[in-house]
């Protein structure tokens, strides 16, 4: 088994986990010992990537096909693996979709922009929604939400993402306050910039030279799985920016690492 926190009993629900970030953090919870349930769409690749995993591993896999904006898929995938592998321990919110082109909002097309938001947003949503009973149920669990900088700030040419991906941390957080008085934690990660097929199409990568090292991913993601990082619950973390070992020792307060409008002044009355 890989060094570092042992996850085994743990069991792990990946979206989007035939390619890219998460196929990254699939091996790197099943290399910890935690039984990793894949959901993506594509029904041969996902099995293919999971099969994989399960070879490289010798964890318990399972593959689960299936759209995360169709309710009816989501609830099905859930029961699935709570009968084969047992209940979600760990929810990763990864699946989702980028602006099919770099171009102001009023010139997108309507259905893929609306494509991008409902796989952001609805997608969260619906596996939040089927995997959160069974946590109550247990006394605790954690959500990882795949997040990114766009989430905090605008930009002219991924309207789509960026209006999702904002969403997103809204939800994370309402998790968290929903949440913690269950023991379930939701937490905000960006992988920044990742040298994945998505990010090689972005026009904006075009060039790029330095990236994210899956492993700063992953090794964020097995920290939040293990427990480690649960005071950073309901905030938004950073891979390959910020050093696990700090996160560990840091408790944040306040608006510390969330969401909110920033005052324009001391007389701001919604300062």
């Amino acid at each position: 088994m890989t060094s570092g926190p042992d996850l085994t009993g743990l069991v792990a629900l990946v979206t989007g986990a035939s390619a890219g970030i998460g196929r990254y953090v699939a091996e790197g919870l099943a290399a910890r010992g935690a039984a990793v349930a894949g959901l993506a769409r594509g029904a041969g690749r996902l099995r293919t990537a999971m099969d994989d995993v399960a070879a490289a591993t010798g964890a318990r896999t399972l593959a689960l096909p299936a759209d995360v904006t169709d309710p009816a898929a989501v609830d099905a995938a859930v029961a699935e693996v709570a009968r084969v592998l047992g209940p979600v321990g760990l929810l990763v919110n990864n699946a989702g979709l980028i602006d099919a082109a770099e171009v102001p909002l009023w010139e997108a097309d309507p259905d893929q922009w609306w494509a991008v938001v409902e796989s952001q947003v609805r997608g969260p949503f619906l596996l939040a929604r089927a995997v959160l009973p069974g946590m109550v149920a247990a006394g605790g669990g954690r959500v990882v939400d795949l997040a990114s900088g766009i989430s905090t700030r605008a930009n002219p040419h991924y309207s789509a993402y960026s209006a999702g991906k904002t969403a997103q941390v809204r939800i994370t957080e309402a998790v968290h306050l929903a949440g913690s008085a269950h023991g379930v934690r939701a937490f905000d990660l960006a992988p920044g910039v990742v040298d994945t097929a998505m990010t090689r199409a972005m026009p904006m990568h075009t060039g790029r030279t330095e990236w994210t090292r899956p492993q700063d991913v992953v090794d964020l993601v097995v920290a939040i799985a293990a427990g480690e990082l649960d005071q950073w619950s309901g905030r938004f973390v950073r891979a390959g920016v910020d050093d696990l070992d700090t996160l560990r020792a840091t408790t944040p307060t306040g608006d510390a690492r969330r969401l909110r409008l920033v005052p324009y002044g001391d007389t701001d009355p919604l300062g």
